[in-house]
């Protein structure tokens, strides 16, 4: 595979620049992040990385774990589903709700990072990535609030800013435009089916039947960059 589409697919993580041990960010963005998350310090958020870069197999376990239902499947209204019950059609779109195909999650381009503010966390509190967390009665709505007025100016975005019929709403996830907008160019449904084909995803056979119908509706229905 060319270099482009080994970081489309999290098959490299040659673009990455290391923050810690776990967490990974495009290098390319690196000061664009820095200079956000100063901006934000300044107005008295400890803005915060609590997943970037993520790999194909990272992808590929979070997607095992919750087919088999080793990992909670949860709706749109936080309640977790009865996965034993579900068809192989209706678990696939459960979890594209919220978790992405392996070889089509932003997270493997390195600028999409899934962000929160460190000092709104009350303690004793474990961090979730639910939208309540960031709506009006939320820890985090202050900042949400802030970075719809201010992340643009820095370059980011939220491609899933509402929902569409496909990804739920995600308050948390930032896209860096400038990296963003090409990858999202160069990607393409042949370059996806030929990642799960050579891949040993659960399901694979009925994803592959339903490839068009989740490419439009989860993968490329997203926010238009302002």
């Amino acid at each position: 595979m060319r270099e482009l589409e080994l970081i489309l697919t999290g098959k490299t993580d040659h673009h990455i620049h290391w923050l810690s041990e776990r967490i990974g960010i495009h290098h390319e963005m690196s000061e664009a992040f820095a200079q956000l998350k100063l901006a934000a310090k300044s107005a008295g958020f400890e803005l915060a990385i609590a997943s970037g870069f993520r790999s194909f197999d990272r992808q590929l376990a979070i997607w095992q774990n919750k087919f088999i239902g080793r990992t909670a499947i949860k709706d749109a209204a936080n309640r977790v589903l009865a996965t034993g019950q579900l068809n192989d059609v209706d678990k696939i779109h459960a979890i594209m709700l919220f978790s992405a195909l392996p070889g089509a999650s932003r997270h493997h381009w390195g600028c999409d990072i899934d962000i929160y503010a460190e000092n709104l966390l009350p303690q004793g509190k474990s961090l979730a990535l639910e939208p309540w967390e960031y709506q009006n009665t939320g820890y985090f709505y202050p900042l949400s609030t802030w970075l719809k007025k201010h992340a643009s100016d820095f370059g980011f975005y939220f491609p899933y800013d509402r929902f569409r019929g496909g990804v739920a709403e995600e308050p948390w996830h930032l896209s860096y435009l400038p990296l963003a907008q090409g990858y999202q160019a160069n990607y393409n449904e042949a370059l996806l089916a030929k990642t799960l084909i050579n891949s040993d995803i659960h399901g694979k056979a009925v994803l592959l039947t339903m490839l068009p119908e989740l490419y439009h509706r989860y993968i490329v229905n997203v926010a238009a960059a302002n």
